[in-house]
This record gives structure tokens, C-alpha cells and sequence, in this order.
């Protein structure tokens, strides 16, 4: 197969793009990034760093309402943890934490973790595929969304991008996932909106200018010559090795794989990266069986995991208080669902609900949002835990508290008009106006649509470099409503008027193409 082929065959049939050494290869196929920017900002505004605890982290015993202990030794007594080794929180006198998280315990009592207790969704998924989704997507259980809530708010705040990024107000990624691929919570209306790195190894690999082998076959001389052009490209990889070359000392971290990729992010943060996310994640909570040891239930599988989480997080604010970066910076877990209130005879725990969230960092406000689950007093195989917070109400917190979002916007960037919950110390400053005005305008704008919000005609303004332009109308789901234009023009810029009187409220996209230009808007229906 010859080369051209060979991208235009993989470019073409990814919907999320594949990612070599950190790089799209849709990216490559179609090469939206033309230039890079030199220097570094170190405005850098408020970054949120999202930690998913794959598999269905166990609430009940991460934090045990203390209230209602002998409730759940009816339940689960061969998994429970026993009273006496839990460990306290400060004004949450019936909380106990699991042993294993001594460092978020010292981080929670300093005032810097805030605990959301019973969050979930209405009639929830228990299929980890399904759940994972509709957490990232911030669907509804009967809805499937094709994009992420954070690629669009990353879409909302950068609206012109990929045309014409890096450019000189956003020369860095808007976000960036250390994992093997884009997760789907970062996929944007129309593109990803964030840059991959498949491993920590894969970081020290880019900065020391080290290459993993291709296998010695075809298919590897194809990996290999897709590389070499990520290389040349060096589009977002040489920012990044700029900025990690920028700090030269850090505190000591766990030598664990979560800890290694906190390492990385507070690394590229204090380096003066103006990435918005990060996201990672720790696997393994599917803990059906041997969740515990049987002779000593503060440990097992679970108890790593935890001990593992709580010990990275404790050392990566440790490390943002030492570099400085500790006030713009907050971290958020999540995971696709809880487990059951009673253990299995495997020693484990089922698929189940409702469960806990943490927020962490210095600009957390500290304590516990929220009331200890509801244990029966017999539960069954059958109970599970009520959801007393919508995950959407803690994501549309964070847009409006955090990253400062309007509070009317944040509907048309989730898709869903939730609650808000106080998740932030009072007085933290939001990013200025002026940066949100300068995202706005970055790169490139190939299509306006306006007025937005819009009530009856919709007015469709795009510029095409020649060839078949179209623009379409799609709603959240992503299905094509219309296709005002689909037609060959001369280069220039066209506008057309579109009636929308006919849609229902809500949010929509329109999306102009024109060869291998795409740009997507999202627009308001009133």
C-alpha cells in the first residue's frame, strides 16, 4: 500500500482519531496545524485535572457512614472495614474514611478536598461501557450524545478551533489525556479538542528524543513513516518539551503509575502550558471478587487502589504548592457508577449506583456536600444507593465556579439545565473577561451564525477557499436536520439566511466543510 493510501485509509475511517506518539493521524492527514508558536505564557488560568476511577469504584467502602454501621455489616460483613481503623474527618463525625487514603484524609482535613456524597443520574446504566459514556457525554440514560462535556465547553471557549491553532493566544493543546486514546469526554462537536500522550514513558521518550521501534514488517515501515512526520511537525510536542524543560526540581511522588502522570501534568502546568484539562485515569474498581483480604479487610485490591489514589493526589498538591501553581489548579474524581450495598459471596461487591465525588485543591472549598446513604436495615441483593446529586449539577459547578462560565450559557454546553452545587472557597477569582474575549477570537473563523440565541431566521456566513461548500444543522445528537448550502462556489465568503422557527428549544451545531476544512458553532434556539 503505498503511503498516501495508507493515511488517507486510516485518517478517513476513525471517528475519534487515532493517535500515534501523541499526534492524530487525522491531524497529519489534513494538517489544520500549520506553524509553531514560540515562547511561553505563563498566564495560564484555571486548570482542572480529572482523575476517572475506571471499573465502579465501591462508595461504601471508601467512606462508611458510621451512622449506620451495623446496617452495613448486615449487608456486607465480609467485606466491610472494621470501625476501629477507619480514619476521621474533620466535621464529618459520622464519616470514616478507608484507611488507605491517609493522604486525602490530611488534604480533606486541611481543607482542601470537598466530598459530594450520592452522586449518580436518573434510571442509570450499570454497564460499564454505557455508564462511561453517558458520565463523559453528559447524556441522560436514554440519550447518546457523539461529543464530550468538556470538548464542549473547549468548543464553546475556543470556537474557531483546529483552523489556524497554535497561534499566538493559544499556542498549547486546550487539553490534554495521558492515556492510550482521546476519551470521549474530550471529543468536541465536530473534532477532538485535545492532544494524547499514550504514557508517561511516551513523555520521557518526547523529551529525550527517543523513539519506540516500529516492528520490522510493512505495517511498520507505514508506523514508522507516520512518526517521522509527527516529528517533523513537532506542532504541540515541542511546547511541551519546552515547558517541561522549564521546571528542573518537584517534590517526591509515589512510584506508581497515577502518581507518574500527576507528576507529568503538575510538571507541564508550572512549565507554563495554557492547557485548560487534563485527564487520567486509574483502572482496576471493577472489584467483583477479593476486593479485601479475608484475614484483614483493610486490605486487598481495593485498599491499593485507594491507597494509590490517595497517595498521588497528596503528593501532586504537595507539588503544586511547591512550584507555586497551587491556586489555579483543582482536581475532580469520578467513576461510571458505585457498587451494591451487600457483598457477594466472591468476597466483592456488584455493579451498582450512586456514589461519592472529590474535589481537591487549594481553592476547594473543604467539607462534605451532601447526607450519608440510606442503608436498609436488612438490605438485599436488590438495594441500592439513591441518587441525591445529579453528576451534571457538580460538572455545571465547576463550568460556572471554576472556569467562569455564565451561568445562562453552561445549558447549551451540557446539553441539560441542572442545580448548582457550592464547590469553591469564596472569593476565588475568575479568569478575566479579556482572556475569554481573546479565546473567542483565536485562529481562524470559517463560519458565523448569528443571532445566537436565535428565534426565527438563522443567518449563515462562511468562507470557502473554492470547491463544494456545505453547511448543515445538527442537533445535539448529531443528526443532520437540514443542509441549507451544498453547492461548488469560487473562493469568498457567502452568507445564507436559514428559517429555524420550526425547531424546538434547545441547542444545535452548525457545520461548514469545504475540502479538508471543517469548523462546527454551536447555536441557541429559544
Amino acid at each position: 500500500m503505498k503511503r498516501r493510501n495508507f493515511l488517507k485509509n486510516i485518517s478517513a475511517g476513525v471517528a475519534i482519531p487515532s493517535l500515534v506518539n501523541g499526534f492524530g493521524v487525522r491531524a497529519f492527514a489534513t494538517n489544520p496545524f500549520a506553524k509553531f508558536m514560540e515562547g511561553l505564557s505563563t498566564d495560564t488560568d484555571h486548570v482542572l485535572v480529572v482523575i476517572q476511577l475506571e471499573g465502579g469504584n465501591d462508595g461504601l467502602g471508601t467512606l462508611v457512614p458510621l451512622d449506620q454501621y451495623d446496617k452495613l455489616f448486615n449487608g456486607r460483613a465480609n467485606v466491610l472495614l472494621p470501625e476501629d481503623k477507619l480514619l476521621p474527618l474533620t466535621n464529618a463525625t459520622t464519616l470514616g474514611m478507608h484507611p488507605a487514603l491517609s493522604g486525602l484524609q490530611n488534604l480533606y482535613n486541611d481543607g482542601q478536598v470537598r466530598i459530594v456524597q450520592n452522586v449518580g443520574y436518573p434510571n442509570p446504566s450499570l454497564s460499564h461501557f454505557r455508564a462511561t459514556d453517558i458520565w463523559m457525554s453528559g447524556s441522560n440514560a436514554d440519550e447518546y450524545f457523539p461529543n464530550g462535556w468538556a470538548g464542549r465547553y473547549l468548543a464553546y471557549e475556543y470556537p474557531n478551533f483546529p483552523i489556524d491553532y497554535p497561534n499566538a493566544n493559544m499556542p498549547h493543546p486546550l487539553a490534554i489525556e495521558i492515556g492510550n486514546s482521546m476519551s470521549l469526554s474530550l471529543m468536541g462537536p465536530q473534532t477532538g479538542m485535545g492532544f494524547v500522550i499514550p504514557s508517561t514513558g511516551d513523555f520521557y521518550n518526547l523529551l529525550a528524543g527517543v523513539q519506540d521501534p516500529a516492528p520490522n514488517t510493512p505495517a511498520g515501515e507505514q508506523l514508522a513513516y507516520i512518526r517521522l512526520i509527527a516529528q517533523q511537525s513537532r506542532v504541540y510536542a515541542q511546547s511541551i518539551i519546552d515547558a517541561s524543560n522549564a521546571v528542573t526540581d518537584q517534590k517526591t511522588y509515589p512510584d506508581t503509575p497515577l502518581a507518574a502522570k500527576l507528576k507529568v501534568i503538575s510538571r507541564l502546568i508550572a512549565g507554563g502550558m495554557k492547557t485548560r484539562l487534563y485527564m487520567v485515569s486509574i483502572g482496576g474498581f471493577d472489584t467483583h471478587d477479593e476486593q479485601v483480604d479475608p484475614d484483614d479487610h483493610t486490605l486487598g485490591i481495593h485498599a491499593g487502589l485507594l491507597k494509590q489514589l490517595g497517595d498521588a493526589i497528596k503528593a501532586f498538591t504537595d507539588d503544586l504548592n511547591y512550584l507555586g501553581t497551587d491556586d489555579r489548579v483543582v482536581g475532580m474524581t469520578f467513576s461510571e457508577f458505585g457498587r451494591r450495598i451487600t457483598s457477594n459471596a466472591s468476597g466483592g461487591t456488584d455493579h451498582g449506583e450512586a456514589a461519592p465525588m472529590f474535589l481537591f485543591g487549594k481553592p476547594v472549598s473543604g467539607g462534605v456536600t451532601g447526607s450519608n446513604p440510606q442503608i436498609p436495615q436488612a438490605p438485599t441483593v436488590f438495594d441500592n444507593l439513591p441518587m441525591e446529586y445529579d453528576f451534571r449539577s457538580v460538572y455545571a459547578s465547576v463550568l460556572r465556579d471554576w472556569f467562569c462560565v455564565p451561568q445562562d450559557d453552561i445549558p447549551g454546553i451540557l446539553l441539560h439545565d441542572k442545580p448548582f452545587i457550592d464547590l469553591f472557597e469564596a472569593g476565588v477569582p475568575c479568569v478575566s473577561t479579556a482572556t475569554h474575549d481573546a479565546n473567542q477570537t483565536a485562529g481562524k473563523s470559517l463560519l458565523k451564525c448569528w443571532p445566537n440565541p436565535v428565534r426565527d431566521t438563522l443567518t449563515l456566513e462562511y468562507q470557502t477557499a473554492g470547491g463544494i461548500a456545505m453547511v448543515q444543522i445538527l442537533d445535539a445528537s448529531g443528526k443532520v436536520l437540514a443542509t441549507p448550502v451544498n453547492t461548488w462556489q469560487p473562493k469568498g465568503t457567502y452568507q445564507e439566511n436559514w428559517n429555524a422557527a420550526h425547531l424546538p428549544p434547545g441547542t444545535y451545531f452548525c457545520r461548514f466543510v469545504n475540502e479538508s476544512r471543517q469548523q462546527t458553532k454551536m447555536v441557541v434556539k429559544e
